[in-house]
């Protein structure tokens, strides 16, 4: 089970990720979030991870709404990341433009619209990493909401989409049972482990890595 620990904005937090287990860091590069950071944060905060862990280190993820297919890709080259998360209304284009280091977020509402979104963004996604990430539908937001998602309909696209996240409303109550219920490729939490918005609660990250890890 893949674990991604997202809206990390501080280096004790992402030491924390790191320690508990997270495969994957993700900084959001989205000005209206509360967990908006700049590229030169983001790039400091990475490598002091790596200087601490080195090859062991998680993977760096960049989360994205609508930005230029120009600026991602200069931002994941500054920052050192690997992959980059898009969140917003990008098109296809916009994911292919990343040449396989891109995936998109999707925020479906019905059990067919989620099949559909599956099918056309998967394919483009990174071959050995994420190639999808489910959140829960919000009709003003583009993620961080605290919502629970529809695990029926995720289950219908994780059956059929390899290389899928899980995200919407998961904390360490309750993402076991999400992840039986679903069998995500991974899991993926922002909210649901902090202490405020930004701040991660380090016993609450530990315990969600544990709670994922459990399930066999």
């Amino acid at each position: 089970m893949k674990i991604k620990i997202c809206g990390i904005t501080n280096v004790e937090d992402a030491l924390a990720a790191t320690q508990a287990g997270a495969d994957f860091l993700g900084f959001i590069f989205y000005a209206r979030s509360a967990r908006c950071v700049t590229v030169e944060q983001a790039q400091a905060i990475m490598a002091r991870v790596r200087r601490q862990y080195g090859p062991q280190m998680p993977d760096g993820v960049g989360v994205f709404v609508d930005a230029p297919a120009a600026e991602v890709r200069s931002t994941l080259y500054t920052a050192g990341l690997g992959y980059a998360q898009l969140h917003g209304d990008e098109s296809s284009a916009q994911v292919s433009a990343q040449r396989g280091r891109a995936y998109k977020a999707l925020r479906p509402r019905t059990v067919e619209e989620a099949l559909e979104e599956a099918e056309h963004y998967a394919a483009m996604g990174p071959a050995q990493g994420p190639r999808l990430l489910l959140d829960a539908y919000h009709p003003a937001e583009y993620g961080g909401t605290g919502r629970r998602g529809d695990w029926r309909l995720a289950t219908a696209v994780a059956q059929r989409t390899p290389g899928m996240l899980l995200a919407g409303g998961l904390t360490p109550q309750n993402v076991f049972a999400a992840i039986n219920a679903v069998h995500p490729w991974g899991v993926d939490v922002s909210s649901g482990v902090e202490k405020g918005p930004g701040k991660k609660d380090h016993a609450k990250l530990r315990a969600f890595v544990q709670a994922a890890l459990a399930v066999t």
